[in-house]
């Protein structure tokens, strides 16, 4: 049994302490960000979304603070909005396709799933290559033919395996996100084990699909006409219609809850070069903020958004720490000098973000 509030992470030596992130966003400020981009996307028919999304990744990047310095968001909007109506003619023309003939659905589709894995290697190479800590540039070196390995072939051991092989395609799919990951030359590697991903995983199947069925069933089985006015069907009909509700709240509030629990596992398994790292995310803590969320977004009839969205991250953000083998300066500056010479020729390579 997995202890959930306490982190699998290995202690941390005596002469090493670990430097936690900081975050210094607030629900009022990202709130007035959060409006106008609403706003402004809707008066544009969702051209100023591309904007949007470069305001708010630079606001919530510049809040971030590691030893003193923030991290930096260089994405361009342009290259974002390309991004965006390309995507947009792909999905379009599978919906088209749909309504002329079910052969051109066929094929639109077929469409969308061999350009999927493209789209996620140039969007992860996007993403990187704009995202940089102390003017330092992260990147991404991960090969196109990887990206169709783990994220069109190896999701089809789901099928064959009625799911039994989630785990394994999940702990292959991060492993090779984070070791094709570089800041600067220094190497991220991921040394989560499938193992690891399948004693969470099974928890979570305990805990949330037992659940899950203890709820349905405490429905299902009860008197099928305690409703007064109601046939026997129609009572039953209110009973489906209960259960399918139960279903979708109950994977609203597990989902965030099970996402948290595999950063803690990610990173704690995670190195940079002779750097570790260590999230101290519990269980107790996050499902407190979820539930929380949730009703003050319900209350509020949405308003509360951005102020929930902060709230999350800043805990998400503050429990992760990096354990520096020795000076983080020295590191820095050590890959500083090696990528001072790359050419930024690669960044017309990257110019376009496939943002789904």
């Amino acid at each position: 049994m997995i202890d959930l509030d306490k982190p699998a992470a290995a202690p941390v030596p005596e002469n090493l302490s670990p430097q936690y992130l900081k975050f210094h966003a607030t629900g009022g400020e990202y709130f007035h960000i959060w409006i106008v981009n609403l706003l402004l996307s809707i008066v544009t028919l969702g051209i100023y979304s591309a904007w949007a999304k470069v305001r708010r990744n630079q606001y919530f990047y510049s809040s971030t603070e590691l030893a003193g310095s923030s991290f930096e968001y260089h994405g361009n909007a342009v290259a974002i909005l390309k991004g965006r109506i390309v995507a947009t003619v792909v999905v379009g023309f599978y919906l088209v396709a749909g309504q002329l003939s079910p052969l051109l659905a066929l094929v639109a589709l077929l469409l969308m799933l061999g350009l999927s894995p493209w789209f996620m290697w140039r969007s992860l190479q996007f993403r990187l290559y704009n995202s940089a800590y102390r003017g330092i540039r992260f990147r991404f070196t991960g090969d196109v033919h990887d990206s169709y390995i783990n994220y069109l072939v190896r999701p089809w051991l789901n099928a064959v395996t009625a799911g039994l092989a989630m785990p394994f395609v999940h702990q292959r799919l991060k492993t090779w996100q984070i070791g094709a990951s570089r800041f600067g030359q220094s190497r991220f590697a991921c040394h989560a084990t499938v193992g690891d991903f399948y004693k969470l995983y099974g928890w979570f199947a305990l805990f949330g699909g037992g659940g899950l069925v203890l709820l349905i069933w405490a429905i299902l089985s009860g008197d099928p006409t305690p409703m007064e006015g109601l046939t026997e069907a129609e009572a039953r009909e209110t009973e489906v219609g209960y259960v399918v509700f139960v279903v979708y709240g109950w994977l609203l509030l597990l989902w965030p809850l099970f996402s948290n629990l595999v950063q803690n596992m990610v990173w704690n398994h995670t190195t940079l070069d002779d750097h570790e790292f260590r999230s101290d995310v519990t269980w107790g803590r996050m499902l407190f903020i979820t539930v929380t969320n949730y009703l003050a977004v319900l209350c509020t009839l949405g308003l509360f958004m951005p102020f929930a969205r902060v709230r999350s991250m800043r805990y998400r953000i503050e429990a992760l720490a990096i354990i520096a083998a020795g000076s983080l300066d020295d590191t820095v500056a050590a890959a500083q000098s090696e990528v001072s010479a790359t050419g930024e020729g690669v960044a017309e390579f990257l110019d376009v973000d496939f943002s789904l």
